[in-house]
């Protein structure tokens, strides 16, 4: 029986910057070398290389194909300059090329080396799209908690609008000065910058993570965000699913100023959370009723014990959670959200 029928396709791309020899640099696609024997007699497949995934430059310049493949003579992963010398390698047993670490200048290659980034889809195409969740509800009805353990648990990724807009600003650039000069001037950051800063988070993820599963907590807060991500997914796009945290204001308050002990939040108080409510109510309600009036909201009631909570929410997010997920066992931070085991100082 032929091995590489076993092997599943190679769908990954591969991306190289910054390297001393720039000519490295540059989109690596799934190689679609013909069958030939490796140094350790190993018969190559598509996209495949001693019985690895390997990558050919998608410009097919390079000499030598695959340009970026794995040896199992030198137990290593390899990286070819356009005439076939090889240029950077690393020394490792990784499944693929690995990112998270330096790798080191061959012979033929020139300090420093590439950065590598491992692509899900083709970068060259529009990203596939998301698989949206809206989670609104009151301060304290547990967003938070339960968008952390959908994202630790089911393999959700929790996006907020407030942490974005926060490491946009701290990182610095172009839109880091224009919400600068919008905030110096006494305006709010406009309702389109949040929506991009969601959008090209979920694109990054989904393109180096192969997820599209979001959940986007605090998020559309009022019915002005939600026109402006019509504007920019399109108004003939489906309107995502939102859950609705019910829960009554005597149980967020008290809530509220529990974990006042703790969080360190100046607006974890009385005077400020009945602000906080109000505000709520007058602005992001009526975003609620619409997405009930056209059946995309689901109402959980936050008020039940976190265990219960968390069921209800794996119940609404299975259709589009896999299996494996769903059985992991709890981790010990999931075990302390729910309230399992107690917090450590």
């Amino acid at each position: 029986m032929d091995p590489t029928l076993d092997l599943k396709p190679n769908t990954f791309f591969i991306e190289l910057s910054g390297a001393g020899t720039p000519e490295v640099d540059g989109l690596f696609v799934p190689s679609t070398a013909p069958p030939a024997e490796s140094e350790s007699g190993t018969i190559s497949s598509a996209g495949y290389w001693n019985g690895r995934m390997a990558w050919d430059r998608a410009d097919g310049r390079s000499e030598r194909s695959p340009s970026l493949s794995y040896s199992n003579s030198y137990r290593s992963w390899r990286i070819c300059r356009l005439d076939g010398h090889l240029a950077y390698d690393i020394t490792c047993e990784d499944e693929m090329p690995p990112a998270d670490r330096p790798w080191h200048v061959y012979k033929h290659g020139v300090a420093p080396a590439p950065k590598v980034v491992i692509h899900h889809c083709d970068p060259r195409q529009p990203c596939p799209e998301p698989n949206v969740v809206f989670v609104l509800g009151g301060p304290g009805a547990g967003k938070g908690t339960m968008c952390e353990l959908a994202q630790a648990q089911l393999g959700w990724t929790h996006l907020s609008s407030g942490d974005l807009l926060r490491a946009e600003m701290e990182a610095g650039g172009p839109r880091a000065r224009a919400m600068d000069e919008l905030i110096a001037a006494g305006n709010l950051v406009s309702d389109e910058i949040v929506v991009t800063l969601l959008k090209d988070a979920m694109d990054e993820t989904t393109r180096t993570t192969g997820r599209n599963n979001f959940l986007i907590d605090g998020f559309p807060r009022s019915l002005s965000n939600l026109k402006a991500w019509h504007d920019v997914f399109g108004e003939e796009r489906e309107l995502p699913k939102m859950l609705y945290f019910e829960c009554p204001y005597p149980v967020l308050e008290q809530r509220i100023l529990s974990r006042a002990k703790y969080s360190g939040r100046k607006d974890d108080n009385s005077e400020s959370l009945k602000q906080r409510f109000d505000t709520f109510k007058a602005v992001t309600l009526p975003t609620v009723e619409l997405f009930k009036s056209r059946n995309r909201c689901v109402e959980i009631d936050t008020s039940l014990d976190r265990e219960s909570v968390y069921e209800l929410v794996i119940r609404h997010l299975s259709e589009h959670t896999e299996d494996a997920w769903t059985a992991r066992p709890l981790s010990e931070r999931s075990e302390v959200l729910l309230g399992r085991k107690p917090y450590s100082k």
